[in-house]
């Protein structure tokens, strides 16, 4: 069997969920979660998931794969901090990298605020507790996504990849076509459709998005300015 899967590079708050979804729902394009999260693996699906990095790797192959061989993975950059010592990247056979961005880096902050306030991360979870608009912690989400952005191009780059881009608004628009790109870069044949399952995940973004971006706007505009988000050193 010829063993092969992807990586889903990205940043939180970027439609990973749904993509996640679409490309499990296929039956051929492995079961792509966060692997390397167990708490989030045993409050979701799998409740005796382990914490040990190397039985997660081991995981990948097993749990993530599908019977064609194919396994799928998504991480975040914090996530791939904590295993870099694996070296997983070289370890997992016939790994390709998907790089899922939101070109509106403000409305994943938005999004992000919303879900840390009320811990609905997925559209089909309970809430907690309810949302109340936070400039500062909506900035803050706002840097920490740049970050987190830039760690990704910055490793892109370091090693010479050039992962397949897919952008949330895209994929949105035109899921099959996401599904196929993927499908594309892992060289399966013909055309990928969606199984029975299909895909309940929907858009959380609404109304109060809408109020809340056009406030954070107005307060927080810097058209004369660049905000500071960290510092280059050069060694000498």
């Amino acid at each position: 069997m010829d063993v092969r899967g992807y990586a889903i590079c990205t940043t939180p708050r970027s439609g990973s969920n749904f993509l996640c979804q679409i490309l499990a729902a296929t039956g051929v394009m492995g079961r792509p979660l966060e692997w390397f999260n167990g708490p989030g693996r045993r409050a979701i699906d799998h409740p005796d998931y382990p914490d040990e990095a190397e039985l997660q790797l081991s995981a990948i192959r097993d749990l993530g794969a599908t019977g064609n061989g194919v396994y799928g993975l998504k991480l975040f950059p914090e996530q791939f901090a904590a295993v870099e010592h694996l070296r997983w990247v070289e370890r997992l056979p016939g790994l390709c990298f998907v790089h899922l961005r939101r070109e509106d880096m403000l409305g994943s902050a938005l999004s992000w605020a919303r879900a840390l306030q009320t811990g609905q991360y997925r559209s089909t979870a309970p809430r907690f507790a309810e949302s109340v608009y936070d400039a500062a912690l909506i900035a803050r989400c706002l840097g920490d996504l740049a970050r987190n952005e830039a760690r990704w191009r910055l490793w892109f780059a370091q090693n010479g990849l050039r992962p397949l881009v897919l952008d949330y608004a895209r994929v949105i628009a035109d899921p099959l076509a996401a599904v196929q790109a993927v499908a594309d870069l892992l060289g399966l044949d013909g055309p990928v459709t969606l199984g029975p399952d299909g895909v309940d995940l929907r858009i959380q973004a609404d109304a109060e998005t809408d109020i809340w971006r056009r406030r954070f706007i107005e307060e927080r505009r810097t058209m004369d300015a660049i905000t500071p988000t960290y510092s280059v050193i050069i060694d000498p």
